[in-house]
C-alpha cells in the first residue's frame, strides 16, 4: 500500500503567516514526547546533543508524536554522516544540526542529508523507516523533498559567516542557539547579554538576506516577543524538563517549607 509522508519543516515555514513555536523534548520518554506532541504547538525538538536519546529513543518518541498534527525535528549529536544517516533512516524528515560555523562545514552537511549524486548518504531505505520499508513511491528519486536541513549557529565565527551559510544550496533554515553563542563570545551563562542579542539579530539580518528562515532559542518570554518582532521564522519556547523542574518546584514551594526544602540530605 503507498504511504504518504507529512509535509517538511520546510514546507510548513513556507506556508506559515507567524513565527512558529515549539518546545524541546529532552526527557528521552516516548510519554512525554505524546503529551507535548499533543499540546497544540507548531513542532517540536527532539534533542540528542543534550539529552539521554539514542536510535532506539529517537524512533519510539517519533512514533508516539506521529498521531499528532505538529512538526518534529530532531538535533542529531554531531555532522557525523553516519550519525545522520541513522537519524534519517529512523523516518526523521526534520534534523537540526548544531556547531556549524562555516559554509564549508554546511556543504558536507548538506551532502551527508542527500543520496548520490548530489551527497553521500547510505542508501537502505528498502530496510528503513524512512521510506517505511518500500511503500512510499519513489523514495529515493524523491528523498530530498522529504527531508530539512536546519543549521545552528552558535558561534562567533558562525554569526561571522551567517550569510554564506545561509545561502548554501540545501540548507533550509538557520537556527541561533544563544547559550553556546554567549560562550564563545566570552558571556558563560548571559543569553540575555545586550552583545548576545545583538549578534542573534546579526544572524537574523544575515540569514534572511540570503533568502533563509531564521529560528533562534528563547525561554525568556518577553526577549521570545521580542525576537519574534525582530524577524524570527521559528522559536523553540521552552522544553519539557524545564517545565516538569519549575512546575514541581513550584509544588515544592506550596506545601513544603523551605526549612525541610534546603536541609535534605544529599542536597
Amino acid at each position: 500500500m503507498p504511504f504518504r509522508l507529512t509535509p517538511t519543516f520546510r514546507d510548513v515555514l513556507a506556508r506559515a503567516d507567524r513565527p512558529l513555536a515549539g518546545m524541546w523534548v529532552c526527557s528521552g520518554s516516548p510519554l512525554v514526547a505524546e503529551i507535548c506532541a499533543g499540546a497544540g504547538l507548531d513542532w517540536l525538538l527532539i534533542d540528542m546533543e543534550h539529552s539521554p536519546n539514542g536510535i532506539e529513543s529517537v524512533l519510539a518518541q517519533l512514533q508516539a508524536a506521529a498521531a499528532a498534527p505538529v512538526t518534529t525535528m530532531v538535533r542529531v549529536p554531531t555532522a557525523d554522516p553516519v550519525v545522520i544517516k541513522q537519524v534519517l533512516d529512523l523516518g526523521a524528515q526534520n534534523l537540526l544540526v548544531p556547531m556549524v560555523s562555516s559554509a564549508a562545514e554546511a556543504e558536507a552537511i548538506v551532502r551527508a542529508v542527500h543520496y548520490p549524486p548530489r551527497g553521500i548518504r547510505g542508501v537502505g531505505s528498502a530496510l528503513a523507516r524512512s521510506a517505511r520499508w518500500n511503500r512510499v513511491d519513489d523514495y529515493l528519486a524523491d528523498a530530498e523533498q522529504h527531508v530539512s536541513l536546519v543549521v545552528q549557529i552558535e558561534t562567533v565565527a558562525g554569526v561571522d559567516a551567517a550569510a554564506a551559510i545561509a545561502a548554501v544550496d540545501g540548507v533550509d533554515g538557520v537556527f541561533v542557539g544563544p547559550s553556546d553563542l554567549a560562550a564563545s563570545m566570552g558571556l558563560l551563562g548571559q543569553q540575555t547579554h545586550p552583545d548576545v542579542v545583538a549578534a542573534v539579530r546579526r544572524v537574523f539580518t544575515e540569514a534572511r538576506s540570503a533568502g533563509a528562515p531564521v529560528g533562534v532559542n528563547a525561554f525568556d518570554p518577553a526577549l521570545a516577543r521580542d525576537y519574534a518582532d525582530a524577524g524570527a521564522d521559528f522559536l523553540l519556547v521552552g522544553a519539557d524538563v524545564a517545565l516538569l523542574a519549575r512546575g514541581s518546584e513550584a509544588l515544592a514551594t506550596a506545601w513544603v517549607p523551605e526549612a525541610d526544602r534546603t536541609t535534605r540530605s544529599g542536597y
